[in-house]
């Protein structure tokens, strides 16, 4: 399988690394990793048989919930970047949250694919940030989106 090397998420603080998404501490989530390549940011994720629709097909609110992580991802990417780092610098990463995510399914996505979301990362206003995804199963486009995230509040804590 393909995986990112030098995923964010792999350096979100363990209060927020939690996500069932994305985060790398919650044992029974899909562990969505996002990395750059180049000037996108990409994830990639293969359904298990679970993740199913209908047979043969990948449920939507996976796509759905792989759009969300890859965006905010894409969002700690490009301010991490912008505030000089790189995954695996020793700074305190970004973590945000989701502002809105649409999602368009444009045709049903086979199981037994490679997933691979890819975004492209635009500022908005400094805690604001715009990420628009593309989702493909091998090299057919089946999902776009569209996620703003907002940097995550100081007061935004758990438990």
């Amino acid at each position: 399988m393909v995986k990112v090397e030098h995923a964010i998420q792999d350096f979100y603080a363990d209060d927020f690394a939690w996500c069932f998404g994305c985060g790398r501490l919650n044992e029974e989530g899909y562990h969505f990793r996002t990395g750059w390549d180049g000037e996108k940011t990409v994830t990639y994720y293969e359904p298990l048989e679970n993740h199913m629709a209908i047979p043969g097909f990948v449920y939507g609110g996976l796509i759905a919930s792989f759009v969300d992580c890859h965006g905010t991802g894409s969002c700690a990417l490009a301010l991490y970047r912008k505030n000089g780092h790189e995954p695996g610098d020793e700074a305190e990463v970004p973590r945000f949250v989701t502002a809105s995510l649409n999602v368009n399914y444009l045709k049903p996505t086979p199981q037994g694919k490679l997933l691979r979301a890819v975004g492209i990362v635009e500022e908005i206003h400094p805690k604001k940030w715009k990420v628009n995804v593309e989702v493909y199963a091998d090299d057919v486009l089946c999902a776009t989106g569209e996620v703003v995230g907002v940097v995550m509040p100081a007061t935004f804590k758990g438990n």
